[in-house]
C-alpha cells in the first residue's frame, strides 16, 4: 500500500498550505465545498479545499498540511467515516459535517459551517438522519 500511496498523485488543495481552517471533502460533495470556499476567500478567510480522489491508501500530500490549520472541517454526505479515519491516521481533531437527507450540500449550508467554525460555534455532535426509511424487521 505504500507503495502505491507514491503513485497517487499531487493532493488537489485549492488554497494556501497553512491558515485558520481547512475543509475536506471527497466524492460528490466538490463542487459545493469548493465555491463556499472561494466565496470565504473573497472575503479574506484564511480557508482551504482539499478533496481527496483516493481513501485508500490516503494521499500522501494530506500528510503535509492538515498540521498547519487551526481547525479542518470534514464534509461527508454519510455518518463521518472519512473523518474517524483522518483523526486515526493524523491525530488531529478533525470536525464532522456530515449530512444524510439523500440530497447534496448546498453552498449556503457549508458556508455556514464555516463561518460559526471561525466564530466558535462547532458543529453539532451527532448529524441528524432525516427522510432515511426505518428499517425491515424479519421476525
Amino acid at each position: 500500500m505504500a507503495r502505491i500511496a507514491q503513485d497517487v498523485g499531487e493532493l488537489d488543495l485549492y488554497g494556501p498550505e497553512s491558515g485558520d481552517l481547512l475543509v475536506i471533502g471527497w466524492g460528490g460533495t466538490f463542487g459545493a465545498l469548493r465555491q463556499a470556499v472561494q466565496t470565504l476567500q473573497a472575503q479574506g478567510k484564511k480557508v482551504s479545499h482539499a478533496h481527496l480522489r483516493w481513501l485508500s491508501p490516503l494521499e500522501p500530500g494530506l500528510a503535509k498540511v492538515i498540521k498547519n490549520f487551526k481547525h479542518v472541517l470534514v464534509a461527508e454526505l454519510n455518518m463521518g467515516q472519512l473523518r474517524t479515519i483522518l483523526r486515526a491516521e493524523f491525530l488531529v481533531d478533525c470536525i464532522g459535517l456530515n449530512k444524510i437527507q439523500g440530497q447534496p450540500f448546498m453552498v449556503r449550508e457549508v458556508i455556514e459551517a464555516i463561518d460559526n467554525l471561525l466564530g466558535g460555534v462547532r458543529p453539532a455532535a451527532t448529524p441528524t438522519a432525516t427522510n432515511i426509511a426505518e428499517p425491515i424487521g424479519i421476525a
